[in-house]
């Protein structure tokens, strides 16, 4: 714990830096795709962006706490790790570009989906990915969004010096309508906040309703894996049973293989002879830095996977995306249940068109038309699709 000296030469250190910052330009932007006009992007949630209310607003965040504002904050900043998920869903709300003061990296795969829904991206502030309490401090925030498991290391100093943070998870299905919810407390607009949660959890109704009755023998054993080459050595990784990966599979109507494993709190690496013991029927591959498809086609001309019985049937399959892989806990993650469970069910879904959900989605949640999802999503995805 800070001495009270220790605290004192700290305020008045953030003083100094508060009026040198005010003289720095924010940092200029890595090269972007071209924004759509706020207007187009932001067509879809219209209908239920809501003026800022009079009164004090209270969220509970998701660890549990009180974060009360005299109005809505008007200076909002995103960051911390794994922030696209985040952002992702921030912008799902119409008043996030003009309230968002400052962010961070949100870019995965050298893809970075904000600046093309975002027609003011380059006039913000943008943060480092090892950005501290003091840099955040600078923006003069009235709010901080943060996901939890960076409490500790940066929503802690930010609470010290008096700059409110609220935190989300957005790690699952149930955390998702939650933390919309939230989100929608925060930028003054709970009726859409509401509308997103229906959203998600009508999508996972319906694929549930597609794959009820099944029995267990009716549900392919499956194995998701991600496949990573740092420093050139490959590895398998299998996710914990928690994690959004896992129950996708579970949701789409599958018998995730690594269950009995007890993977940890992380993804946990399996060997090549532990995959062939547990003789999946269907495999899925992805990865976050790597060109999924180059790697789906190498592993089908190893002759070690060639002996697998997922890649002598032909299902060996790339895990698909565009911007972010569909696997995560993105707001992509619903498309990603939905293309999941028609290639494990296909009878259940007949006439399924993964590009038209696709469409479907960018047009009802981020307002991009069909030109516009032509010109900045479709080039850009991967995996197994039509």
């Amino acid at each position: 714990m800070r001495t009270s000296q220790s605290v004192l030469q700290f305020a008045a250190a953030l003083l100094l830096l508060l009026s040198a910052a005010a003289c720095i330009p924010p940092a200029a932007p890595p090269p972007t795709p071209a924004p759509m006009a706020a207007t187009a992007v932001q067509a879809a949630a219209a209908p239920t962006k809501a003026a800022p209310s009079a009164g004090p607003i209270t969220v509970t965040d998701a660890l549990g706490r009180q974060v009360t504002f005299q109005s809505p904050p008007q200076r909002i900043v995103l960051t911390g790790k794994a922030l696209f998920m985040v952002a992702d869903a921030a912008y799902l709300f119409p008043e996030a570009a003009a309230r968002i003061a400052a962010i961070g990296k949100t870019a995965q795969m050298q893809r970075d989906f904000i600046p093309l829904v975002d027609a003011s991206y380059g006039a913000k502030t943008l943060l480092g990915a090892e950005t501290g309490p003091e840099q955040i401090a600078a923006v003069q925030p009235d709010a901080v969004i943060l996901k939890s498991s960076n409490a500790e290391k940066l929503g802690q100093p930010l609470e010290a010096l008096g700059i409110p943070v609220v935190y989300v998870d957005f790690e699952t299905p149930e955390q998702y309508q939650r933390d919309l919810q939230i989100l929608g407390q925060v930028f003054g607009n709970p009726a859409r906040g509401q509308e997103l949660a229906a959203y998600f959890r009508s999508h996972v109704a319906q694929v549930a309703d597609a794959v009820a009755g099944l029995k267990d023998e009716q549900k392919p054993a499956v194995l998701l894996i991600y496949y990573t080459d740092r420093d050139g050595a490959i590895a398998f990784n299998v996710p914990p049973l928690a994690w959004m990966q896992t129950l996708l599979v579970e949701m789409a109507g599958g018998r995730p293989v690594w269950r009995d494993a007890q993977p940890g709190s992380g993804w946990s690496k399996v060997s090549l002879e532990q995959i062939a013991a547990w003789d999946p029927a269907q495999i899925y591959v992805v990865t976050y830095t790597d060109k999924v498809d180059d790697v789906v086609r190498k592993l089908k001309a190893d002759p070690q996977w060639q002996l697998l019985r997922a890649v002598k049937e032909g299902r060996l399959y790339a895990f698909p995306g565009d911007f972010f892989s569909w696997d995560q806990p993105d707001t992509r993650w619903a498309l990603g249940l939905t293309w999941l469970a028609g290639k494990l069910h296909p009878d259940r879904f007949p006439g399924l068109d993964v590009i038209a959900e696709a469409r479907r989605f960018y047009r009802e949640l981020y307002g991009l038309d069909d030109a516009a999802f032509d010109q900045h999503v479709r080039p850009l995805l991967f995996g197994d699709l039509p």
